[in-house]
C-alpha cells in the first residue's frame, strides 16, 4: 500500500506534551488517512491516550501543529469547530448513570436539535440495532454488562442529526475499547468495530489505542508503535511478525528481555 495515493484527514506535526516534568510526547509526527483502520500501540503510560485526546481537541499540545482535513486547528474543540466531526469512545464508556440508554445515545439530539422526540427515539433505536442492542433504550447503564455498555457508547459515537450533514462523524477514536472485558466480550467488540467500519453511511476511518493482542490483530490494518514519547515503528499488520525492530518484537512477544525497560 502506498500512502502517497491516500488522502490525509488528520495530521500531527511536531507534537510535544508534558505533564509536570514528565515528557509524554516528544516531537511526534502522525498522519491519519481517510479510510484508515489504525492502531496506536505501545506499553502503558507512553502517551497513547494523550494522542487521542489531542486529536479529539480535548487537550492542547505544548508544541506542534494539528491539521484537520487540511485546516490548522486553533485552540481546543470548544474554541472553534473542526471542518469534520471526530467522535470518541472512552475507555470506561462514560455513560450518564442517571439517564436511560435512549437518553444517553440521543443526548446531543435531545439537547441541541429541533427533531421531534419520537424521531430521536427512532434514530436511537436504529443505532442500537447496529450494535446489536435494539430494544434496550429503556434500560439504565447499571442494568447492562460491561460489554453492553461499551456497545452503547459506540451507538452514541455514531449518532448524528440526519438534517444536519455537518454533524456526521468522519473519524472515530477508540480508547482501549476492549479493556476489562473477557475474551468473548472482546471478540464481540472487535467484530463490531470492523462491522461499523464497513457499513455504508457510517464513519469509515478510525484510530484505536490498545495493547491487547487480539484487538491489534483483529481491528488494525496499520500500526504505529509509541515508546518513550516517540514513534519507534510503524507499518501494516501483516508486517508485525516479520519486522527486525527489537522494540516491537519484545512488545508483541511479552518478553521481559529487550530494549523496553520493565518497571518494578
Amino acid at each position: 500500500m502506498n500512502e502517497t495515493n491516500k488522502v490525509p484527514i488528520i495530521e500531527l506535526k511536531g507534537i510535544s506534551k508534558s505533564f509536570g516534568r514528565n515528557l509524554v510526547l516528544d516531537n511526534i509526527d502522525l498522519t491519519i488517512y481517510k479510510g484508515d483502520a489504525l492502531c496506536i500501540i505501545g506499553p502503558s503510560g507512553t502517551g497513547k491516550s494523550t494522542i487521542l485526546r489531542i486529536i479529539a481537541g480535548l487537550i492542547a499540545p505544548d508544541a506542534g501543529e494539528i491539521y484537520i482535513a487540511g485546516k490548522k486547528r486553533q485552540g481546543l474543540i470548544e474554541d472553534a469547530n473542526d471542518p469534520i466531526v471526530i467522535g470518541m469512545v472512552f475507555q470506561q464508556a462514560a455513560l450518564f448513570d442517571s439517564l436511560t440508554v435512549d437518553e444517553n445515545v440521543g443526548f446531543l439530539l435531545y439537547q441541541k436539535s429541533k427533531l421531534p422526540r419520537q424521531r430521536i427515539r427512532d434514530l436511537v433505536n436504529q443505532r442500537l440495532e447496529m450494535v446489536g442492542l435494539g430494544g434496550t433504550g429503556d434500560r439504565y447503564p447499571s442494568e447492562l454488562s460491561g460489554g453492553m455498555r461499551k456497545r452503547v457508547s459506540f451507538a452514541r459515537a455514531i449518532m448524528y442529526n440526519p438534517e444536519d450533514t455537518q454533524s456526521h462523524p468522519q473519524v472515530l477514536l477508540y480508547d482501549e475499547p476492549t479493556a476489562g472485558l473477557d475474551p468473548i466480550a472482546s471478540t464481540v467488540i472487535e467484530d463490531l468495530i470492523r462491522q461499523l467500519h464497513c457499513l455504508e453511511g457510517i464513519c469509515n476511518t478510525y484510530v484505536i489505542v490498545t495493547h491487547q493482542d487480539s484487538t491489534i490483530r483483529r481491528t488494525a490494518d496499520r500500526l504505529v508503535f509509541l515508546y518513550e514519547g516517540k514513534v519507534q515503528w510503524q507499518g501494516y499488520i501483516d508486517e508485525i511478525d516479520q519486522t527486525d525492530n527489537q522494540v516491537i518484537r519484545q512488545f508483541m512477544s511479552g518478553s521481559t528481555e529487550g530494549p523496553i525497560r520493565v518497571v518494578g
